[in-house]
């Protein structure tokens, strides 16, 4: 006989409402409440299963004011899952301030495996190695996402955009990573679900009439990337009033960096 839990975390279809496992719906039907984002949205997923599990609402704006009165539930011997809108559950979404609760309560929970837009997406691109960064909602600050984009320059970066800001978040990586490689998936398996694979000129000139739905993208590792980071931090040092002999000892120290090589880079900038 399969363990029995407190608290279950578990994920929920991504877009098509049949990406479900069975344990989930079992688990959804045997809980004595549901701990959703939007009970409204999870309501019809519910309704899809002939699910009646009474749902409480628990987002990123009520997750501490909810906190204690889950707990309550859970040490009256009540059971709860914890769903989001889509997808897995503390990827991107609310969830941390109860796991946090539940492990200092010695609680016992566990987490179901299922759908996640991440992997979703990287299962049905190119790539050379296992090896990504996974960043969540890129920021919408174009110094940030410049940063971003210089910061994992060698890693394969990850990340969720809106349809209304993902043109925008590309032609900032591209002023700072023109010959960048891209992958883009939107819809992911829903009915217009669409992959492309370019670079990051081609991306943008293919979607430049608009794109709809929620996005997943990842821009490649370059090999160049490395000097742009080692670029970015000695501008950083010299925007700190750090000279060029300080800045080539600090970064040869820190990095293992050739100290001349660092020197006459500084001295080109």
């Amino acid at each position: 006989m399969a363990r029995e839990f407190q608290f279950y975390i578990v994920p929920t279809p991504i877009g098509n409402i049949q990406d479900i496992t069975y344990r989930a719906v079992e688990i959804l039907k045997s809980v004595d409440l549901i701990a959703c984002e939007d009970t409204r949205v999870t309501q019809k997923l519910l309704y899809h299963y002939d699910i009646r599990t009474k749902c409480v609402s628990y987002h990123k704006y009520n997750e501490r004011e909810r906190v204690e009165f889950f707990l309550n539930e859970l040490n009256s011997g009540k059971n709860i899952a914890l769903v989001s809108d889509a997808g897995t559950p503390m990827i991107c979404d609310p969830g941390e301030v109860i796991i946090k609760e539940l492990i200092k309560n010695n609680i016992t929970f566990t987490a179901l495996p299922g759908a996640s837009a991440v992997t979703t997406f990287l299962s049905q691109i190119p790539r050379s190695g296992e090896e990504f960064t996974f960043i969540g909602f890129i920021p919408r600050v174009e110094k940030q996402i410049k940063e971003l984009a210089v910061k994992y320059g060698s890693s394969n970066m990850v990340f969720y955009d809106s349809p209304e800001r993902i043109l925008k978040t590309l032609e900032t990586i591209k002023s700072v990573r023109p010959k960048a490689e891209v992958s883009l998936g939107r819809e992911l398996s829903k009915l217009f679900e669409e992959v492309k694979t370019g670079t990051i000129s081609e991306i943008i000139e293919y979607f430049k009439d608009g794109i709809k739905g929620e996005i997943v993208c990842m821009i490649y590792a370059e090999a160049a990337a490395c000097d742009l980071q080692i670029e970015s931090k000695i501008k950083d040092l010299k925007s700190k009033g750090f000279k060029d002999k300080e800045i080539s000892i600090i970064l040869s120290t820190l990095y293992g960096l050739n100290k001349n090589e660092i020197y006459k880079k500084s001295l080109d900038l």
